[in-house]
């Protein structure tokens, strides 16, 4: 009796290796998400992919097949709840389960806040918010009821940790979604469902997401500065898949942004309205018209990364800290030994 209640307990709390696992990936047709859904087949994953693009969910499930992997594809608007419970039922049909949901799918919008149409920000809400609250719930109540634990990774954003200008819209967005998610997060801890709930925070990523979203300015949009590749952000996704993390950082200024916006608001605010308006455009290209967007139809897919300016990263540090947190608190504790020595022995001459 005693064993079974132990390994009823271990069920409970471990998550699966990524190898075992069946994970659902939203958005997956490109940039994180399609970065997302080859790392996890390579890694022995079961994937499903979920998309608005047929036409790209098709041919990415083809290359995993053709490589060896098991993958299958849904075509979904994550905006319309019964999309998603359709890619719930899919995955139960193909595989029987699934062991962890990533509500990675999101849409963009460059403008003002006082000029962005009402129409384009209920829109913009039906896949960023909702989107991850229908596949949130979807998750949860299949945990629930398997009674066996499983993941859920909401991608959020450094904007959803500190608002900004030009992207009004969509950082309400990713605030919507880091409070439900720390909501949710909280309720089913304390009402004992057996889930792991994390919450990305990615920095500015290089992927399409500049090509297709809704611009009401003159330039195109990009990135600008300081930029991660597409991989720090499935690697950390990932991660927790298999490990239970509460957050995980992707990029130093996301995790600098919602330092000093938390502590420096007044500061933050005159820092951001003098440096990030033109680190969002390029002036050497004019923007797509605002029908070519993907904030109502499936933009082009199969694209891992977007047209963007400036430093590119390899990896982050930050992701690189959070899977190996033991060896990174040694180096801090090493780090600070040594200079707390050096200050005592000047102190000491």
């Amino acid at each position: 009796m005693n064993e079974q209640v132990a390994i009823q307990k271990e069920k409970m709390t471990n998550l699966k290796n990524l190898k075992d696992q069946v994970i659902v990936i939203t958005g997956a047709s490109s940039g994180i998400g399609l970065v997302t859904a080859r790392m996890a087949a390579a890694k022995g994953a079961k994937v499903v992919l979920a998309a608005r693009n047929e036409e790209a969910l098709h041919e990415l499930t083809d290359e995993l097949q053709q490589a060896g992997h098991e993958a299958i594809y849904v075509k979904a608007d994550v905006g319309l709840e019964e999309d998603v419970i359709r890619i719930a039922e899919t995955a139960m049909k193909e595989f029987g389960r699934f062991d962890t949901w990533v509500n990675n799918a999101g849409v963009g919008i460059y403008g003002r806040a006082m000029d962005v149409s009402d129409q384009d920000m209920k829109r913009l809400f039906a896949t960023n918010y909702w989107g991850v609250v229908y596949g949130s719930r979807t998750a949860v109540r299949y945990y629930l009821e398997r009674g066996d634990r499983g993941a859920l990774i909401n991608v959020g954003s450094i904007f959803g940790d500190r608002g900004t200008l030009v992207q009004s819209a969509y950082a309400s967005s990713k605030f919507a979604v880091h409070g439900w998610t720390d909501s949710l997060r909280m309720e089913c801890e304390r009402e004992g469902v057996p889930v792991s709930i994390t919450l990305i925070h990615p920095a500015k990523v290089d992927t399409p997401y500049n090509e297709h979203a809704r611009s009401y300015e003159e330039y195109m949009p990009v990135h600008k500065g300081m930029i991660y590749p597409p991989e720090a952000v499935a690697e950390a996704i990932l991660y927790a898949a298999a490990n239970p993390k509460r957050d995980v950082y992707v990029g130093s200024q996301a995790k600098m942004l919602q330092f000093l916006g938390s502590n420096f608001p007044r500061f933050t605010d005159k820092l951001w309205e003098a440096v990030f308006p033109p680190t969002q455009y390029d002036k050497h290209r004019h923007a797509n018209p605002l029908e070519d967007s993907n904030l109502y139809h499936a933009g082009y897919g199969l694209h891992e990364r977007g047209t963007n300016l400036g430093w590119k990263r390899k990896s982050s540090i930050f992701v690189k800290a959070a899977k190996h947190p033991v060896i990174t608190r040694i180096i801090l504790a090493s780090v600070g030994a040594w200079v707390l020595t050096k200050m005592t022995r000047k102190g000491d001459d």
